[in-house]
């Protein structure tokens, strides 16, 4: 297992596709992190990172061995009148949990949004992930508010969290 010393945190490019794919993929079949329960194709987890990278969304990957561990990007909103925010969207493969990657992927994809002009930057998180929402505050998010039974996976009803932070 690479330390956290020996992982990379780049910008995604589209030779990560594949490995980000993967990352999303394990994660998500873990059905209990994201709404997602399994990665989509490849193809279009391909034209979401061109998306990224031709808009400019902030979106980091954490490379160990030539390998995608983690990933973290910020969606800038579509209309004009919510261009200034962003929603973030992360994650961390099992075994590269609890080693400070998470901290320091959305450091790096938080100070990319601000070298964009953003202003606000949002998030969902499942109420029972406490883990995460332990962190979001750590790194400066605050709780806005709670969105009852707003996800449903294996027909378990999971509330969501919504947290913020106002970029300075």
């Amino acid at each position: 297992m690479a330390m956290t010393s020996d992982i990379v945190i780049e910008a995604i490019r589209e030779d990560h596709v594949e490995g980000f794919r993967e990352a999303l993929d394990m994660v998500a079949r873990e059905r209990k992190y994201l709404v997602f329960t399994e990665a989509p194709p490849v193809e279009a987890m391909l034209s979401f990172v061109r998306d990224n990278i031709a808009a400019g969304h902030p979106h980091m990957v954490a490379v160990a061995d030539g390998k995608v561990v983690g990933w973290c990007d910020i969606r800038r909103g579509a209309r004009a009148a919510q261009a200034h925010c962003g929603v973030l969207g992360m994650g961390i493969i099992p075994g590269y949990r609890d080693r400070g990657l998470g901290r320091k992927l959305m450091l790096a994809t938080i100070e990319a949004a601000k070298a964009t002009g953003m202003h606000r930057v949002e998030l969902h998180a499942h109420a029972d992930n406490f883990r995460a929402i332990a962190l979001y505050e750590k790194v400066g998010f605050a709780h806005e508010g709670l969105a009852r039974d707003a996800i449903r996976i294996d027909g378990r009803y999971i509330d969501s969290v919504l947290m913020a932070m106002i970029l300075t």
